[in-house]
């Protein structure tokens, strides 16, 4: 098991969240915790950085979930960056591809909301 880091930083589209280490069942807590700490305003885009996240279990993905339902709450949107491949993996069995924009890194999905604006 690897100690959960969860950083955070303003990106011009919002927040931007960087996940390093397990997001599991013994940490995924404390993103859940995080997340009513973020403010959102309406339009804006929270991202969820996996670029450094070595493990995703079911309470991890519950907190991404959660993570959503933090931005539809406020009328914003989210997306996920630099996604590993076994949780990308995961993402598409469960149809959460489909609920999470996935890009390659946090820069492309800043870029992503602007281009749509």
């Amino acid at each position: 098991m690897n100690a959960l880091k969860i950083t955070t930083r303003d990106a011009v589209t919002g927040p931007v969240v960087e996940i390093l280490g397990d997001l599991d069942y013994a940490h995924a807590g404390r993103l859940r915790e995080l997340l009513p700490t973020l403010t959102l305003q309406p339009g804006q885009r929270l991202i969820l950085d996996l670029t450094d996240m070595e493990f995703c279990d079911s309470s991890g993905i519950t907190a991404l979930i959660a993570a959503h339902h933090h931005a539809l709450a406020a009328h914003a949107d989210i997306a996920l960056a630099g996604v590993p491949a076994n949780t990308r993996r995961v993402l598409r069995i469960v149809g959460l591809d489909q609920i999470f924009p996935l890009h390659p890194d946090s820069e492309a999905a800043v870029r992503d909301i602007r281009q749509s604006r």
